[in-house]
């Protein structure tokens, strides 16, 4: 334990009250004001989101995943925070953006459109459906608009037939060395959680967040390896190939926090306890002892890892990191949970934050250097960052 000169700020009353000012400033005061309302398309329509450190505009081309999402957010806000008509009219805006270019003939969704909504690319997996399904279940909460109700429901279902349908999806690679991904199953858990957040409990939410955990647990979790895995054989063995020992610490540290949302709504110990693990397995297998911050991937083995961006230091997995060890710490009382908490909110901080300008960047090299000066793209919205801070100001407010 951490001398109490050093000890995180976590520990105590006016520690914890300085980071939660924190969050909801950093929210507030540097996140919203960032994108808001500089990302409107007020000729078309939703968001542009493609933006250079200064917020000026690198690309006129949307994100599927990004109108959902952002609708989401503020959604989220005008429902938690403040009700502001500013954020209600927005959301409403990527909302109705999706409604009329989202879709494709045959009901799935696209990835990437046009500024004016004409179709790009759309991907054999469905996450833009998980995404415009919570968006539209907190603009149910918000408004009480019984449509909004009816599609967030309809996109969970075609979300989760699309995905976990034998023989539906188009698969990724032959059958010579199937493997399955933990991807969908965290998403589901996720989205589920919010749609029963906002729609009220429904045994179908439940059911899907129950088989997700089973599936997590059962297939991906490795107790022998303490690791858990980003792929599998759909036995839930490991396969001794680049793919199948690849481990990706940001999408664990994001499903674990998952998992100890659900262990702190149903009060499940060993929820809680299966969080706690994969945060403790995966954490020193993540953190970058010589540099700080977190590898983007791994090898279970400790192999060399083919991805060439294996060492670079995202933003989302530090986003995920930071909630991961605060929830960890509040639902625990561990100290060392405190400590992750300060080293990674600490780091993220230096490294990610542009005091100048607002938000944080997206991508930097394994030593913390910029590698480039992107605040927005396809992937990266108002969504992972404004996430994080908005649930750590409420779980240390709470």
């Amino acid at each position: 334990m951490t001398s109490s000169a050093s000890a995180p700020l976590l520990l105590g009353p006016e520690g914890r009250q300085q980071l939660a000012d924190g969050y909801r400033a950093g929210l507030l005061l540097d996140t919203l004001p960032f994108w808001f309302p500089r990302c409107l398309d007020h000729e078309h329509g939703g968001f542009l989101h493609c933006l250079d450190r200064d917020g000026s505009l690198i690309d006129t081309d949307k994100s599927v995943w990004a109108q959902g999402r952002m609708s989401w957010m503020l959604l989220t806000l005008y429902n938690t925070v403040e009700p502001r008509e500013p954020w209600l009219a927005w959301a409403r805006s990527g909302l109705e953006f999706l409604d009329l270019h989202g879709f494709d003939t045959d009901g799935r969704m696209f990835f990437h459109v046009t500024r004016e909504g004409r179709p790009i690319r759309k991907r054999r997996y469905a996450y833009s459906e998980s995404f415009a399904a919570i968006a539209h279940a907190a603009y149910f909460k918000a408004t009480q608009d019984e449509r909004s109700w009816q599609r967030a429901q309809q996109l969970f279902d075609d979300f989760t037939r699309w995905n976990f349908t034998p023989g539906l999806m188009p698969p990724k690679f032959t059958n010579t060395r199937p493997l399955i991904g933990m991807g969908p199953r965290l998403i589901t858990i996720a989205t589920a959680q919010e749609l029963r957040a906002n729609l009220g409990d429904n045994p179908k939410f439940t059911d899907w967040i129950d088989r997700c955990l089973d599936e997590i647990q059962r297939l991906f979790v490795k107790p022998e390896l303490q690791a858990v895995m980003e792929s599998v054989a759909p036995n839930g063995d490991v396969v001794d190939c680049a793919d199948g020992r690849l481990l990706n610490p940001g999408h664990a540290l994001e499903a674990a926090w998952f998992i100890l949302q659900e262990g702190r709504h149903r009060v499940d110990q060993q929820l809680i306890q299966l969080g706690c693990n994969m945060l403790d397995w995966m954490w020193p297998r993540g953190w970058d002892e010589e540099f700080g911050g977190l590898y983007y991937f791994r090898d279970v083995f400790h192999k060399p890892v083919q991805e060439y961006w294996h060492d670079m230091k995202f933003w989302w997995p530090h986003d995920e990191a930071i909630i991961a060890t605060l929830l960890a710490y509040e639902l625990t009382g561990e100290v060392r949970y405190a400590q992750w908490h300060e080293q990674v909110h600490n780091w993220s901080h230096r490294h990610f934050a542009d005091r100048e300008h607002g938000e944080w960047f997206g991508y930097l090299h394994r030593d913390g250097r910029r590698s480039t000066t992107t605040k927005g793209n396809l992937w990266k919205s108002f969504f992972h960052h404004p996430r994080m801070q908005w649930l750590c100001w409420r779980i240390l407010s709470k």
